[in-house]
């Protein structure tokens, strides 16, 4: 590669736009996971405990958007609601959507716990919330972490949707700078290029040391059961 394609490409104010979208892409996925996990859980808890009511809600909530496309959702709340900033109408979009997955994520560990757990509990004068908070949610939790990462993966990747929308995260950011660049400098192909390169790699670093933090955590925590 060209050492003068690089200095064309990464000035001081380039990389520091390019690390405002990232930030920025970072931000929405962390609001995201927090509120999806979140949200989530209680789909997943009224789903699988609640009465006929809050099952239907929630099996019909978790149904219709984990089955209609991302970009959907994003469509209809970046031009239909009028409150906020087009960032945080995209975040909401993603937790729409990310909320019903991890619900079903959630569900599939709460199924795992034997229900005799339950009235172990009940025995020792635990109601039904504080056996949820002290006892099935952390199991709960544990066994999931590897479908969970998972899916934070997914949901750090999926930000790069919202470039569709002028939405300053790390993917749009590059395309302006793309768009941009000819200004200042000859562009060719092996510009595009390296820029294309760039964020993939950057892409690839995040995601691919969330996914070895996760093998970790489960053998830690295989270990620790063994």
């Amino acid at each position: 590669m060209n050492a003068g394609i690089l200095t064309d490409i990464f000035t001081v104010d380039n990389v520091r736009f390019l690390a405002m979208g990232l930030c920025n892409s970072l931000l929405i996925s962390l609001v995201t996971v927090t509120l999806s996990v979140l949200f989530g859980s209680i789909l997943a808890i009224c789903r699988n405990y609640g009465n006929r009511a809050a099952r239907a809600v929630s099996a019909a909530y978790i149904e219709i958007f984990r089955n209609t496309p991302l970009l959907l959702w994003i469509l209809v709340c970046i031009f239909m609601l009028h409150f906020g900033t087009s960032m945080s109408r995209g975040a909401l979009a993603l937790t729409l959507y990310t909320s019903s997955v991890i619900a079903e994520i959630m569900r599939g560990g709460l199924n795992s716990i034997a229900k005799g757990q339950f009235e172990a509990a009940r025995s020792q004068g635990f109601n039904f919330l504080q056996t949820l908070w002290y006892i099935i949610m952390p199991q709960c939790f544990r066994r999931v972490v590897p479908s969970l990462m998972s899916q934070i993966i997914t949901t750090i990747k999926d930000t790069s949707f919202l470039a569709q929308f002028a939405i300053a995260e790390f993917f749009f950011n590059s395309k302006v700078l793309m768009s941009t660049l000819p200004q200042r400098v000859h562009i060719t192909s092996a510009h595009i290029f390296t820029i294309f390169i760039f964020v993939a790699l950057v892409y690839f670093a995040i995601n691919f040391s969330l996914s070895c933090l996760v093998r970790r955590l489960h053998k830690m925590n295989s270990g620790a059961r063994i």
